[in-house]
């Protein structure tokens, strides 16, 4: 058997088109804390204490455009774990009621007969982000 050289994610970086709704939603909807910032970069480095996430700002967010996997290289969506079927109702009720949140499907079992559910959002400014409970 090979052993893996890696031990999972470092960090993720993520371009958006503005930072302050970006760390808004991780950290007044999610809980994240503000790891720290560089206005100079300009970015907002926000962590749930396992996960850290690199918020950049673009440059100019009126010509940014969505990823489109059929037609982009690159990240298709960020998939953050909860403990549990609970945890997943209640991410999904906070993040609902999220403003410029749009929700692309409710809670459901990742296949049929699956006891791993999961749920997928565009959080605002239309990065996909899909919530788990753990692979049983």
């Amino acid at each position: 058997m090979t052993i893996a050289m890696t031990r999972g994610a470092h960090h993720v970086g993520l371009a958006v088109r503005d930072v302050a709704e970006a760390r808004d939603f991780f950290v007044e909807t999610l809980g994240f804390t503000v790891a720290a910032e560089r206005p100079d970069y300009p970015a907002i480095f926000v962590s749930d204490g396992t996960t850290l996430l690199t918020l950049w700002q673009v440059a100019d967010p009126a010509r940014a455009t969505r990823f489109d996997r059929r037609a982009n290289i690159g990240l298709h969506h960020l998939a953050l774990a909860v403990a549990d079927l609970d945890a997943l109702r209640a991410v999904f009720a906070r993040v609902q009621a999220h403003p410029g949140v749009t929700i692309e499907f409710d809670p459901e079992p990742i296949r049929e007969g699956a006891t791993t559910h999961h749920f997928i959002c565009a959080m605002p400014g239309g990065i996909r982000i899909e919530f788990a409970t753990p692979f049983a």
